[in-house]
């Protein structure tokens, strides 16, 4: 299954870039889903994130790839150890440099793009976590507009 969520902000691409930190990582976090944060390396290849969620289980995410252009910088994070019933995650996030149309006139912004591809192994599962998946990542939506805008 595949998810795409698009925020626009209206901090240069370089600052959003630079606020992927692990405080923001910890703010991300929906509050009725309790998430231990147990390392946090970066945004960059072979970078490290492993967190424990409810009732022990652990999702570790390594930095496969990363990228920086003057119209984009982007990072992807797969998942090596996935809690049930994920079998596959890969989780593209892309800091798009944009010009944004507003009624004072045109200035430099930002489009934030969460864009993801899980799988349970199964169909059926796939469509059913998809909307808690939807919801996670909408979420993100008005954190990103609060610490970028």
């Amino acid at each position: 299954m595949k998810i795409k969520i698009q925020t626009v902000v209206s901090n240069a691409m370089e600052e959003v870039f630079d606020g992927f930190t692990e405080e923001l990582f910890k703010d991300l976090a929906p509050p009725l889903m309790p998430m231990n944060l147990l390392r946090f390396d970066g945004c960059k290849v072979d970078d490290q994130v492993h967190i424990e969620l409810f009732l022990g289980q652990k999702w570790y995410s390594l930095i496969t790839e990363f990228e920086q252009t003057e119209k984009e910088i982007y990072f992807i994070d797969e998942g090596v150890k996935l809690p049930f019933p994920l079998s596959s995650w890969k989780h593209k996030h892309r800091i798009i440099n944009a010009a944004i149309a507003e009624d004072s006139g045109i200035y430099s912004g930002t489009i934030i793009s969460d864009e993801i591809e899980y799988s349970t192994g199964f169909k059926f599962l796939d469509v059913l976590a998809f909307p808690a998946f939807w919801l996670i990542f909408y979420y993100r939506k008005h954190i990103y507009k609060k610490k970028f805008c």
